[in-house]
């Protein structure tokens, strides 16, 4: 395995990791607190994403990525955001949405 395929696999474990704590913050609650923990179930949410950030950064410095722009990024948000925006509106027409 080489240096890019590693961080691949550490970007997979991470996505996986922020979906973990995103589950427990449904199941348990965002300001939950577990045991033997100090932070609640957001503060790890929040760590989790930007562990997985910081994995995506890595990746672009490598080389694997390339550099997108922040006029690029605030647009492909801005798209994501009105997207979700439609399909929570759907969700509500269908009844599965309060």
């Amino acid at each position: 395995m080489n240096r890019r395929e590693h961080l691949l696999t550490i970007l997979a474990e991470e996505c996986a990791e922020v979906a973990q704590m995103v589950s427990k913050s449904l199941r348990f609650g965002l300001q939950e607190v577990r045991a033997g923990q100090s932070l609640t179930n957001e503060q790890r949410l929040r760590h989790e994403i930007l562990d997985l950030m910081a994995v995506h950064e890595m990746l672009i410095q490598e080389g694997t990525f390339s550099t997108i722009s922040s006029d690029a990024v605030s647009k492909a948000i801005q798209t994501k955001k009105e997207r979700v925006e439609k399909y929570l509106l759907h969700s509500k027409a269908c009844g599965t949405l309060d």
